[in-house]
């Protein structure tokens, strides 16, 4: 038996001081695994304590795998080899420090959004409102397809704002694109051949794929979706982004538009997914409407949401689904619970419908105009080696360095001076035989003061002057 000897104090309670001596000789391995420990009668004796001080520090220790205890035969060291294994004896992980390193990062995410400028109070105050109502169908589940009241807000809005043309009933709510892609995938009576442009959004590739459907990387020129080279593939599902293609930042005008129309209209089972994921902030000229606004003939799948406009952590999309597929889901899923929770749907519905989004919207246009006017100029000076493309809306631009180092360099050198950027060429299906090195630089989410600092530092990194 171990014989425990602790220098008891009065700083934290007794227990706890137990519970972190015996944790520490087992991490440190000063006491070995199978070594058997003092009963909780035997080790209160001997530091002078009450049994129940002791047998809290033993339970802690057992539910924290620890220590075990065997009936009959008393308290023993457990097996955490693995621990020894994953940590070397004497390193100890500073979780505080590593969390201040990642605050040194600059972070140039295509992902990001500027949270700084939440709406928390009011978001705040149309929660008090509506819980202060108390009314119990808050709490209950809602309809299949999404609280009748926010699908009519929506309609209404997205015809107004994106010249979207449904009604309430054809809009489906759910919890991010990519469960809408999912029950969306299931929609089909066969498993469709879905072609992409390439680079293209890689998390609706990977639902895609990971439900067994074949996918075909159609190539991109400045238009976007090639059809030529459309049309030559068996696809029967064409996933695109008109308004403003991730990553490469492309519009879709209006003719190439009508030509991906007329696609769908050479075969009975042909659709169009419309992914409009960004498509408020556009900083010359006015936002593009959508695609399925000019479908006559309803063979446009439209997708939207709230993670870009509002916050990620609001996980709520929407989906508007041709007739044809409406039916079907309406007869064959929509046993489905709704996966947003009717409290979100609510909130959502009285921001919008009270005015607070469209003000929301205008104000976030002008901070990410701000942060992109400002990122574009401290490049200017280099235009000569830095050539800038996808800059006319979104929240990222891309940037072609004319210096020789390959993109991984880039990605590198920039790490090493604390800067994280990613590569284009991590969203290519098919990376192109041509393909020259190119940085994606994402600025919602970073200051003003961040931006500065962060350019200057990746032009030392690059060797910019």
């Amino acid at each position: 038996m171990y014989e425990l000897t602790i220098d008891l104090n009065s700083k934290s309670p007794l227990y706890e001081q137990i519970y972190e001596f015996i944790k520490e000789e087992i991490k440190s391995r000063r006491i070995e695994c199978k070594t058997k420990l003092p009963s909780t009668r035997a080790l209160a004796e001997h530091l002078q304590v009450s049994r129940s001080t002791v047998d809290m520090a033993y339970t802690q220790l057992i539910s924290e795998g620890y220590i075990e205890s065997v009936p009959y035969k008393g308290y023993y060291v457990s097996e955490v080899s693995l621990l020894y294994n994953f940590r070397g004896t004497d390193e100890k992980i500073d979780i505080k420090d590593e969390e201040e390193d990642k605050k040194d990062v600059i972070d140039f995410s295509p992902w990001g959004i500027d949270l700084e400028n939440f709406p928390f109070n009011t978001w705040r105050k149309i929660s008090k409102n509506l819980l202060s109502s108390n009314n119990k169908e808050l709490f209950v589940a809602g309809n299949s397809r999404g609280e009748f009241e926010l699908r009519k807000t929506l309609a209404s809005y997205l015809y107004e704002a994106r010249g979207v043309h449904c009604s309430p009933d054809r809009i489906i709510l759910g919890a991010g694109n990519e469960y809408l892609l999912m029950l969306l995938n299931q929609l089909m009576d066969i498993k469709p051949v879905i072609a992409m442009e390439n680079p293209t959004y890689l998390q609706a590739y990977s639902v895609f794929k990971k439900n067994g459907n074949q996918i075909i990387p159609i190539t991109m020129d400045k238009n976007g979706m090639m059809v030529k080279e459309l049309r030559k593939s068996n696809a029967n599902i064409a996933y695109v982004m008109p308004s403003h293609q991730f990553p490469m930042g492309t519009v879709m005008p209006i003719k190439r538009r009508i030509e991906l129309l007329e696609w769908t209209n050479e075969a009975d089972d042909r659709y169009i997914i419309e992914d409009d994921y960004d498509s408020e902030f556009r900083y010359k000229g006015k936002p593009i409407p959508a695609l399925q606004g000019v479908d006559g003939s309803d063979r446009v799948i439209y997708m939207g949401t709230f993670s870009k406009s509002i916050a990620p952590s609001i996980r709520m999309s929407y989906m508007i689904l041709p007739d044809k597929l409406l039916d079907d889901f309406n007869r064959n899923m929509s046993f489905y619970s709704q996966t947003v929770s009717k409290m979100d749907q609510l909130i959502i519905n009285e921001f919008i419908k009270g005015g607070y989004f469209e003000r929301h919207l205008n104000k976030m246009r002008s901070v990410y105009k701000s942060k992109h006017d400002l990122l574009i100029s401290l490049f200017k000076e280099n235009k000569d080696i830095i050539k800038i493309s996808g800059e006319n809306s979104g929240l990222h631009i891309l940037i072609n360095v004319n210096n020789s180092m390959s993109e991984e360099k880039l990605i590198t050198r920039a790490k090493n001076e604390g800067i994280c950027v990613h590569g284009l060429s991590e969203y290519y299906i098919e990376k192109p035989h041509f393909y020259k090195g190119t940085i994606i630089l994402g600025f919602a989410n970073l200051s003003e003061d961040e931006i500065i600092k962060g350019v200057k530092k990746l032009k030392k990194a690059w060797l910019i002057k």
